[in-house]
C-alpha cells in the first residue's frame, strides 16, 4: 500500500484533504518574507472556502502550496539516532534541490525560512517518548497558474514517499495543506488602485453633487483564501458617500 510515511515497516494511506480555508491576517504586521496563510476552519472533514471580505480585492494565485512533515527516529543510542536523523534530512535537502519542484523550510512565527544543512542541529528536539528525536519541517511546491490542487499536492506526496530514510528514521506528512504568500506588501499599489476604482464606481451610482471619503488606507495588506490555490488580498478601509458643498 502506498503511504505518506517512509521508514522501517511504516505506511500511511494517502489523503487528499485540503486544509480548511479561512481569513488570515498579518501576524504582528509582518509584510516581508514568505507568510503562511493559516487554515482556520473545517466542516465535516472538508475545506471551507470563505468569501473575500466586503472590500475591493486583488485576486492572485498563492506562491506555494505547503504542508508539514514530521521526521522521527527511535534508535536507542543517541549519537546514532542524531546521525540517522541528520543523514535523512540531508537526503531530503539534496533531493529537493535536485527536483527543481520542491523546497524545504522551517516555520517560525508564521513565516517560512529555508532549511539549510548547517541548521540541522538547531531544529532537532527530544520526542514524546524516551530515546526518540523529532523535528517538523515544511515541504512546499511552487503554484503555477495552470496548477490544480491535485497536481501540486501530488508533487509533495511523491517527494515524501521517495525520501531515502536512514536507519530507524520515519518521515510523516502531518497537518493541513496550506498556502503561502511572499511579501504581501508588494501588492499594495494594485489594491489601492482597486479601492480607487471602487470609490469611483460608488460615486457614479449617486450622481452629481456627491463625493466620497476613504479612510483606513494606512492598514497593512491582509488576505483570505478564495480557493484551493488562490488568495484574495485587500486593505481594510471604509468608504463614505458625502454631499458636496453647495457652490
Amino acid at each position: 500500500m502506498h503511504g505518506l510515511r517512509t521508514g522501517v515497516g511504516a505506511a500511511l494511506a494517502l489523503a487528499t484533504l485540503i486544509g480548511a480555508a479561512g481569513a488570515a491576517r498579518a501576524q504582528g504586521g509582518a509584510q516581508v518574507g514568505e507568510i503562511v496563510v493559516t487554515a482556520e476552519r473545517r466542516a465535516n472533514g472538508m475545506a471551507i472556502v470563505t468569501q473575500p471580505p466586503p472590500y475591493a480585492v486583488v485576486f492572485r494565485r498563492a506562491d506555494n502550496l505547503v504542508v508539514e512533515a514530521q521526521v522521527d527516529c527511535d534508535t536507542r543510542d543517541q549519537s546514532d539516532r542524531l546521525t540517522e536523523m541528520k543523514a535523512t534530512l540531508r537526503n531530503m535537502i539534496a533531493a529537493a534541490s535536485a527536483s527543481g519542484e520542491i523546497e524545504l523550510g522551517v516555520e517560525s512565527d508564521n513565516v517560512i525560512v529555508p532549511l539549510k544543512p548547517e541548521a540541522l542541529d538547531t531544529i532537532l528536539s527530544p520526542g514524546q517518548r524516551e530515546d526518540t528525536t523529532t523535528t517538523t519541517i515544511v515541504v512546499k511546491t511552487h503554484v503555477a497558474q495552470a496548477d490544480t490542487f491535485e497536481a501540486a499536492s501530488a508533487r509533495i506526496n511523491g517527494f515524501i514517499l521517495k525520501t531515502k530514510v536512514v536507519g530507524r528514521t520515519e518521515v510523516t506528512r502531518t497537518g493541513d495543506w496550506q498556502l503561502t504568500l511572499i511579501t504581501p506588501r508588494q501588492y499594495r499599489p494594485q489594491i489601492v488602485a482597486a479601492i480607487g476604482q471602487d470609490a469611483n464606481d460608488t460615486l457614479k451610482a449617486f450622481g452629481p453633487g456627491y463625493g466620497v471619503e476613504v479612510a483606513g488606507l494606512e492598514h497593512a495588506v491582509e488576505w483570505s483564501r478564495s480557493g484551493p490555490l488562490d488568495l484574495a488580498l485587500y486593505v481594510p478601509y471604509t468608504l463614505k458617500v458625502v454631499p458636496l458643498p453647495a457652490r
